[in-house]
């Protein structure tokens, strides 16, 4: 659930803003600048940051701005942990998949755009039949990297959840790490170490794959 839905957001906001940024606009450089920095900051200040100063159900900035247009604020980490750790990995990974796709787009020749334009073409269509076949390839690599760094995730559910309510948000990191450190079952956490490297492997070996086909093309 974690690594499919950071994986959806990051791959269509990247898509997105990629197009938002690969445009001949004064300023652009410090935009670009601006979009890529969440993805430099350390995963333990970023949680921080989100549970403190954003999700707060008291003084966060989302309780404030709900509580301006009339609406109850959420209490995030506890109706909601979820989507909350969905949201703050989704906006550490959302930089690198921009950057990835704004590279590739930045190598699409101008000259299919305005041969699709002189044609007739509309944004959508050209979208649909140039642009998107043209980042086939760096969609299959974010989907490769982040899914494999996505198995990892620790920090974020450390700080803000503690792997709960319940399990709720314990993954196989975080329930290696409990069991072992934790509960001090050593054997179990050991299993589940053994379970996370075999999914690990699979996955990158069908992804490996993909990316293989991709780069044929």
């Amino acid at each position: 659930m974690l690594v499919g839905s950071v994986l959806a957001i990051t791959i269509v906001l990247g898509i997105l803003i990629a197009l938002l940024l690969d445009q001949a606009v004064l300023g652009i450089n410090i935009v670009r600048l601006m979009v890529i920095a969440p993805f430099f900051v350390m995963p333990t200040v970023s949680a921080l940051v989100w549970k403190n100063l954003l999700m707060h159900p008291v003084s966060g900035l989302f309780a404030w701005l709900m509580s301006a247009v009339g609406l109850q604020p959420i209490d995030w980490f506890a109706e909601a942990p979820l989507t909350a750790i969905v949201l703050i990995v989704s906006w550490q990974w959302l930089p690198f998949a921009t950057l990835i796709l704004l590279t590739a787009l930045q190598s699409l020749d101008a000259e299919q755009r305005e041969a699709a334009e002189m044609d007739g073409a509309r944004a959508l269509s050209s979208f649909i039949y140039i642009t998107l076949p043209h980042l086939a390839r760096p969609i299959a690599v974010v989907i490769l990297i982040e899914t494999i760094f996505l198995l990892t995730v620790f920090a974020e559910i450390f700080v803000t959840t503690g792997g709960g309510p319940g399990l709720q948000t314990t993954n196989i990191a975080f329930l290696i790490y409990s069991q072992a450190l934790i509960h001090f079952d050593v054997g179990t956490a050991s299993a589940g170490g053994l379970v996370a490297v075999v999914i690990a492997n699979v996955l990158a070996f069908f992804l490996v794959r993909i990316v293989g086909r991709n780069l044929e093309v």
